[in-house]
Protein backbone atom coordinates (compact mmCIF):
# COMPACT_ATOMS: atom_id res chain seq x y z
CA UNK A 1 0.00 0.00 0.00
CA UNK A 2 3.08 2.14 0.98
CA UNK A 3 4.53 1.64 -2.83
CA UNK A 4 1.34 2.74 -4.64
CA UNK A 5 0.91 6.21 -2.33
CA UNK A 6 4.93 6.87 -3.58
CA UNK A 7 3.71 6.25 -6.63
CA UNK A 8 0.99 8.34 -7.15
CA UNK A 9 3.03 11.08 -5.14
CA UNK A 10 5.96 10.50 -7.84
CA UNK A 11 3.17 10.80 -10.96
CA UNK A 12 1.83 14.10 -9.46
CA UNK A 13 5.11 15.39 -9.09
CA UNK A 14 6.40 14.60 -12.72
CA UNK A 15 2.78 15.34 -13.79
CA UNK A 16 3.08 19.02 -12.28
CA UNK A 17 6.99 19.80 -13.16
CA UNK A 18 5.95 18.74 -17.01
CA UNK A 19 2.77 20.70 -17.19
CA UNK A 20 4.43 23.71 -15.51
CA UNK A 21 7.16 23.68 -18.37
CA UNK A 22 4.53 23.20 -20.76
CA UNK A 23 2.87 26.76 -19.79
CA UNK A 24 5.94 28.34 -19.81
CA UNK A 25 6.47 27.14 -23.43
CA UNK A 26 3.13 28.58 -24.98
CA UNK A 27 4.22 31.66 -23.59
CA UNK A 28 7.02 33.51 -25.15
CA UNK A 29 8.77 36.21 -24.64
CA UNK A 30 8.02 39.40 -26.44
CA UNK A 31 11.71 40.23 -28.94
CA UNK A 32 13.01 43.41 -28.74
CA UNK A 33 12.20 45.71 -31.68
CA UNK A 34 15.08 44.62 -33.70
CA UNK A 35 14.89 47.97 -36.03
CA UNK A 36 14.01 51.16 -34.39
CA UNK A 37 15.03 53.39 -37.27
CA UNK A 38 11.09 53.62 -38.40
CA UNK A 39 8.29 56.06 -37.70
CA UNK A 40 5.02 58.15 -38.56
CA UNK A 41 6.25 61.15 -40.89
CA UNK A 42 4.88 64.41 -38.72
CA UNK A 43 5.43 67.06 -41.00
CA UNK A 44 7.84 68.17 -44.47
CA UNK A 45 9.59 70.81 -46.18
CA UNK A 46 9.98 71.52 -49.82
CA UNK A 47 12.87 74.00 -49.41
CA UNK A 48 15.23 71.72 -48.06
CA UNK A 49 13.69 68.20 -49.00
CA UNK A 50 13.49 67.02 -45.52
CA UNK A 51 11.26 65.60 -43.13
CA UNK A 52 10.60 65.08 -38.99
CA UNK A 53 9.84 61.61 -38.19
CA UNK A 54 8.38 60.53 -34.73
CA UNK A 55 10.42 57.12 -34.04
CA UNK A 56 8.01 54.67 -33.60
CA UNK A 57 10.20 52.78 -30.73
CA UNK A 58 11.03 56.03 -28.67
CA UNK A 59 8.68 58.31 -29.15
CA UNK A 60 11.33 60.99 -30.47
CA UNK A 61 11.20 63.30 -33.23
CA UNK A 62 14.19 63.92 -36.05
CA UNK A 63 14.47 65.49 -39.00
CA UNK A 64 16.08 64.05 -42.40
CA UNK A 65 17.06 65.59 -45.44
CA UNK A 66 15.80 62.86 -48.79
CA UNK A 67 16.79 63.21 -51.70
CA UNK A 68 14.14 64.91 -54.17
CA UNK A 69 12.81 61.23 -56.13
CA UNK A 70 12.40 60.03 -52.12
CA UNK A 71 11.23 63.42 -50.55
CA UNK A 72 8.09 63.36 -53.37
CA UNK A 73 6.58 60.19 -51.76
CA UNK A 74 7.07 60.88 -48.69
CA UNK A 75 3.68 61.37 -47.47
CA UNK A 76 3.16 63.34 -44.11
CA UNK A 77 1.28 60.89 -41.65
CA UNK A 78 2.75 57.75 -43.71
CA UNK A 79 5.36 55.31 -42.21
CA UNK A 80 9.07 55.79 -43.00
CA UNK A 81 11.99 53.84 -42.37
CA UNK A 82 15.87 55.74 -42.78
CA UNK A 83 18.15 52.93 -43.31
CA UNK A 84 21.54 53.41 -42.14
CA UNK A 85 20.41 55.92 -39.47
CA UNK A 86 21.48 55.65 -35.52
CA UNK A 87 18.45 55.17 -33.33
CA UNK A 88 17.15 58.41 -32.00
Amino acid sequence: MKTINKMKKLIMLVSIVGLSYACNKDNPQPKPQENCNCGKILSDDVTDYSVVIRNSCTGNNKKFILYPGDWVTAYVGSDMCIEGANKW
